[in-house]
């Protein structure tokens, strides 16, 4: 029993995606030619005159399809693999599908099919990815939480990979601030492996969704992770690094943002903090744009993503937040003279690392602007 040109998509595309050899770049120039339905009755020559398809791929295709033991095999193994999804409450979206994210659809490689926990349509919001470190900082981690805060209250959501440290604030502080989060898995979404207690994935399953582009039952191998992290810069306009050392998936997930053509932003951090040099260094070679506030990272992406902060007007200087006793003592060191940090921490009695804490509160708030240099002033209204 050979497959019929009329199976459904999701049949075809999970049959394709086991095929040895043939990967989302070529399954992209194969849909290019001839659609779903009239691959299966393709022949060996048509297919090898597809880009990236040779003879012996092109015979290993059409045996999948049309000879009735590996069409079999082929079939048993794609409706398995829709069973454990349904068990697992979990759903499957194809390229081909309308529901199919439209940004991801934009790569050369995108995943012909997708997995997932919770929300397919999060997966097509106006979204940002944000990553960094496993080993985050104090600093690092108020930095996540009040830009994720900011940029959720803008309607944003918050696409990271579930990993400890900067990825876990992200997705926590999307959900507590009432957002959508999305956490891309570098094995299947029956095993987000580094939350096994369930404290976390479930509210991103309530509040967004789980998606991988592996089926169900994968092992965790270390090359899933850069195809992984090509997926979280995919889905979204923008990546945002909060921390990062000098070599990481986070910088990977930056250089696939670049390769994808989106931008890409990172927080600046003390130029002596192993886990800012390899955000410093993306800021200095211009390969990020340098962040120090919400409206930072949107006003560079696309005009219709720039919602006003609910209550407020489009100028955020216009409505001043309250103050803690000791924000407003800080702020009483500033005026429009730019003050070195060393300055300001000998005038303020605190060391300089707590200090640079304090400061990004009031940057985040647009009452201080940070210059080049570790350089401090007031906000110019």
């Amino acid at each position: 029993m050979s497959i019929p040109p009329t199976a459904s998509p999701t049949l075809t595309l999970l049959i394709l995606s086991m095929i040895r050899g043939l990967g989302p770049a070529t399954i992209k120039a194969l849909l290019s030619t001839a659609s779903h339905d009239r691959i299966p009755a393709m022949t060996p020559g048509q297919l090898s005159a597809v880009p990236g398809i040779g003879p012996a791929l092109s015979e290993s295709i059409h045996r999948t399809f049309n000879e009735p033991g590996s069409s079999r095999k082929a079939t048993t193994e794609a409706e398995a693999i829709v069973e454990k999804l349904e068990r697992l409450g979990a759903g499957i979206v194809t390229i081909v599908d309308t529901s199919y994210p439209p940004l991801l659809k934009e790569l050369y490689d995108p995943p012909p099919c997708l997995f997932v926990r919770g929300s397919i349509q999060a997966l097509s919001t106006p979204s940002l990815a944000v990553v960094g470190t496993r080993e985050v900082s104090t600093y690092g981690r108020k930095a996540t939480e009040s830009l994720c805060s900011g940029l959720v209250s803008r309607g944003m959501t918050i696409v990271s990979g579930l990993a400890f440290g900067v990825d876990t604030v992200a997705h926590t502080t999307a959900i507590e601030h009432g957002g959508t989060t999305v956490a891309v898995l570098a094995g299947g979404v029956d095993n987000p492996y580094t939350d096994p207690r369930g404290k976390l994935w479930p509210r991103i399953i309530e509040h967004g969704a789980l998606v991988s582009e592996e089926p169900p039952e994968t092992a965790i191998r270390p090359g899933n992770f850069p195809k992984r992290n090509r997926l979280i810069s995919g889905l979204c306009y923008g990546t945002l690094v909060v921390e990062s050392d000098t070599r990481g998936g986070s910088l990977i997930t930056a250089a696939e943002a670049l390769e994808q053509n989106r931008e890409v932003f990172a927080v600046p951090g003390p130029i002596f903090s192993r886990t800012s040099r390899g955000t410093n260094k993306l800021i200095e070679r211009g390969h990020a744009r340098l962040v120090t506030s919400p409206d930072s990272i949107l006003q560079e992406l696309p005009e219709f993503l720039r919602k006003p902060e609910p209550g407020s007007t489009n100028d955020l200087h216009h409505k001043r937040p309250h103050l803690a006793r000791d924000e407003q003592q800080l702020l009483d060191l500033l005026d429009d003279t730019p003050r070195h940090i060393d300055e300001l921490a000998s005038r303020a009695g605190s060391a300089p690392a707590d200090l640079l804490i304090r400061l990004f509160d009031l940057e985040m708030k647009n009452l201080v602007e940070q210059l080049p240099g570790q350089l401090f002033q007031k906000t110019v209204s």
